[in-house]
């Protein structure tokens, strides 16, 4: 089976005045399709950037990043935007939602980014929030939702379009333990039902400990 997202060779340096800072060290790892894996180590070890790098949110210094055997970072800005909006979605510890915006407003972004009309997007965004359980919660603003309501509503706007990469950075960090209970029952499910490949930067050992793969990084390394 081909990876579905290949690192190889990555560092990550970020220039301070006259000073380097090095925050990724040669880093390598690859994810099979329906795969999971944590990412886990100390705060500052470059986790949350690893994660963005995975995501071609952060251009990495030097090494490659394939997504189905594609170098991404070669790819033209069009053709990038395009895997970033139909093939990995993502979830962060701040949710990112729209306060103005409602739970439906907020899940259909990403089909009107990819042309989709606001009807049809409106829709998708709809039959997505009620299998997350959140039927009744279609026009709440964001701040009428509670913080698990929150997070789901930002787990459906990353699988909206299907991707088949979903990335989270601590998504359950700012949840109580009951309801990040909740979101990591739900990542699991989607990752086992859906064959969709999970990496999850966490702090979490328990939600750690579910995946099928575990990765410590200490100062911009695999250890």
């Amino acid at each position: 089976m081909r990876p579905l997202l290949k690192i190889e060779n990555v560092y990550k340096d970020f220039k301070k005045k006259d000073q380097v800072i090095s925050i990724l060290n040669d880093v390598s790892l690859q994810i099979l399709p329906g795969e999971s894996l944590a990412i886990i180590g100390p705060s500052g070890a470059g986790k949350s950037t690893l994660l963005n790098i995975m995501g071609t949110l952060e251009t990495p210094s030097d090494g490659k990043v394939f997504f189905n055997d594609e170098d991404v970072f070669k790819m033209d800005e069009k053709d990038l935007n395009r895997v970033r909006n139909l093939k990995i979605g993502f979830v962060f510890q701040l949710h990112h939602l729209l306060f103005e915006f409602n739970a439906q407003e907020n899940v259909s972004i990403p089909a009107m980014i990819a042309g989709q009309d606001r009807k049809k997007s409106a829709k998708m965004a709809s039959a997505i929030l009620e299998k997350m359980g959140l039927e009744d919660r279609l026009y709440h603003r964001v701040g009428e939702l509670s913080g698990g309501e929150q997070q789901r509503v930002a787990i459906a706007r990353a699988l909206i379009m299907g991707p088949k990469l979903l990335l989270a950075d601590e998504p359950t960090g700012n949840l109580d333990k009951a309801t990040g209970d909740e979101i990591i029952k739900l990542l699991l499910a989607l990752n086992k039902d859906k064959g969709l490949a999970l990496v999850i930067v966490t702090h979490n050992m328990e939600l750690a400990d579910r995946l099928s793969r575990k990765y410590l990084l200490i100062d911009g390394r695999f250890a």
